[in-house]
Order: C-alpha cells, then sequence, then structure tokens
C-alpha cells in the first residue's frame, strides 16, 4: 500500500530541470538558474502548486517539480526531516532557493508536494482471485517497503515529518486516505465473490492488515518480514470471516 518511489528516495543528485529538459538551456519556465548559477527571470507566471489530490500539466514544469521532489526524497532520506533544507533542495534539483519559495512556499510545502506526487502513481492493489491471497501480498508489500532500512529511511522521514509539520501531516492522510480508497476494490470483489459480508467496513479490514506491521515500525522498531506479513493477513481474515469489520 506504500509507493515504491517514495521508499527509494531517488538516491543521489536530482537530475537538475536543465538536465531533464534535454535543451542545454537554463531553466526559466520557473524563475530557475542561467547557466553561472543566477537567478533568470521568470518567462511563466509562478503560482503555489495546486492543493494535494489534483494533477499538474506536463512538460517542463513537470521536470522541474519532479527534479524538486528527487531532491526532497533524497534529503529526507539521508537527513530526516530536521536535517533538511531548503538549500539543500536547491542544490539538489538545480532550481534556485527564491523560485523555490515563491511555488512551494518553504520545506513544508516542498515535503508535503512530495507526498502528493506519491500519490500520483499507477499502482493498483493486488488481484490474486481470493481474498485471502489479496491480503497477503498488500502485507508483504508493506513489509518489502520497511524491512530494508535504505528503502524505508524516506517514508520514515514522512512520518516523523509529519509530526513536526501540520501540512506534511495532512498530506500523509491525503496520502494514506488515498491509498486506501484504492484497495477497498479488494473487498469489493471479496464481496461478490461471497467471501466478505456486504456490510463490511472496507477501509477498516484494510487497516487492519498493516496495523501490525506498522506498530513494529514505528512504535516497538522490531523486524518485520514475510511470515509476519502472512500472520497479519491471516489474522485480518479470520476476523472478516467472524463478522468483526460488519456495520453493525
Amino acid at each position: 500500500m506504500t509507493d515504491k518511489r517514495v521508499p527509494a528516495g531517488q538516491r543521489g543528485r536530482g537530475a537538475s530541470p536543465t538536465e531533464a529538459d534535454g535543451t542545454g538551456t537554463a531553466e526559466t519556465e520557473a524563475g530557475g538558474t542561467g547557466a553561472g548559477g543566477t537567478e533568470v527571470a521568470s518567462t511563466a507566471t509562478e503560482s503555489v502548486p495546486p492543493a494535494p489530490g489534483t494533477r499538474r500539466p506536463g512538460g517542463r514544469t513537470a521536470r522541474t517539480r519532479a527534479a524538486v521532489r528527487d531532491a526532497v526524497l533524497t534529503g529526507l532520506a539521508d537527513h530526516g526531516y530536521p536535517g533538511l533544507t531548503v538549500e539543500y533542495v536547491a542544490d539538489h534539483s538545480g532550481v534556485h532557493k527564491t523560485t523555490l519559495y515563491r511555488r512551494w512556499g518553504g520545506l513544508e510545502g516542498l515535503v508535503a508536494d512530495a507526498l502528493d506526487m506519491a500519490g500520483e502513481d499507477s499502482w493498483v492493489p493486488p488481484d490474486t482471485g481470493s481474498l485471502e491471497g489479496d491480503l497477503r501480498e498488500l502485507a508483504r508489500e508493506v513489509v518489502d517497503s520497511f524491512s530494508d532500512s535504505s528503502a524505508a529511511s524516506a517514508p520514515t522521514a514522512f512520518v516523523a515529518a509529519a509530526f513536526q509539520s501540520e501540512r506534511a501531516a495532512q498530506a500523509l492522510h491525503a496520502f494514506y486516505a488515498e491509498r486506501f480508497t484504492r484497495c477497498t476494490a479488494v473487498v469489493a470483489r471479496a464481496v461478490e465473490r461471497g467471501e466478505a459480508d456486504t456490510d463490511i467496513d472496507a477501509a477498516a479490514l484494510v487497516r487492519a492488515v498493516s496495523a501490525p506491521l506498522l506498530l513494529r515500525v514505528f512504535i516497538t522498531r522490531e523486524p518485520i518480514d514475510s511470515a509476519l506479513a502472512d500472520q497479519s493477513a491471516a489474522a485480518a481474515l479470520a476476523a472478516t470471516r467472524a463478522g468483526a469489520y460488519n456495520r453493525r
């Protein structure tokens, strides 16, 4: 249920807008930097990125945003939220810090937009043909995202940021709410197959699959593996069959 791009962190220096564009010219659409490192005048109207959940235009603007996102993820993975700065994002994205402040408003806006981009992917929940198989695969995806320390560094930093920034907290909530909404398809198929009651609370079931694993990751700081993923899925399945998640 987590975005594979977020854990990856896009390690290393993000591509600059000029590099991404492949033109060899300075980024000017977003008021970027010239060849000499000085800010050039903007040739397009600057605006704060739309609210989370909305789509952005493509082209150079999208490449600029992607370069900034990559820098944010790398910074979170390497230094965590407390160590991330606008200057770091500017140095690693090739976008002048003045532009970053003008378009994103500061560090909170940069982190929130990086999370928003993570929710704009094409990820879909598994479809194994059974509720048991789907729940197991969902749980194993959580393990895949958090069991490796290097892969888990960026999403862990996002969670930490949510405790320090209200805007980051809102973005994290929106990200997982959207993920859980996609996962309701798993429950809908289970209802069609007769594996779950029609009045089941799909969101409660989906949350129950990942909750024991995330408890270990963020609260007790214990390792997780595929055996624990299978155990979590089995417990959620047993509770489903017992009607524990039915709206009554």
